[in-house]
């Protein structure tokens, strides 16, 4: 078994993208367990573990890892957009659109914008 160290913990993390990129979110997350097992306040790690959570259809970790997330970073427009897309795909709209917007004020890009449907009512 590897010594988990903070060079295993880069390659672990390295790795869990790849993963995520390949679609292979479990293998993702597997791998990811571990760094946050040892560094908990690894905001990034905890990201990549929160989109890996969603691209499986785990969508409550999802929502509690990108919740954490924005605990630690509340101006992280991206964990807004993606725990909006979370609650979206929950079918809790009106907590999606919060987060949409938020993602939006913090980060107008053009996507961001178009999600947060800014000419409807909330």
């Amino acid at each position: 078994m590897a010594e988990n160290n903070p060079e295993t913990h880069v390659i672990d993390f390295r790795a869990a993208e790849q993963l995520l990129a390949a679609r292979d979110p479990q293998g993702a997350v597997k791998l990811l367990d571990s760094v946050i097992g040892d560094h908990p306040e690894n905001t990034a790690a905890r990201l990549l573990r929160a989109r890996a959570f969603f691209a499986a259809a785990q969508l409550r970790p999802a929502e509690l890892e990108f919740e954490l997330v924005l605990e630690r970073e509340p101006d992280n427009a991206f964990a807004h957009f993606a725990l909006a897309r979370t609650f979206e795909r929950s079918g809790r709209t009106k907590q999606a659109t919060r987060h949409f917007r938020l993602a939006a004020a913090l980060d107008p890009k053009p996507e961001y914008l178009r999600a947060a449907r800014f000419d409807e009512r909330p």
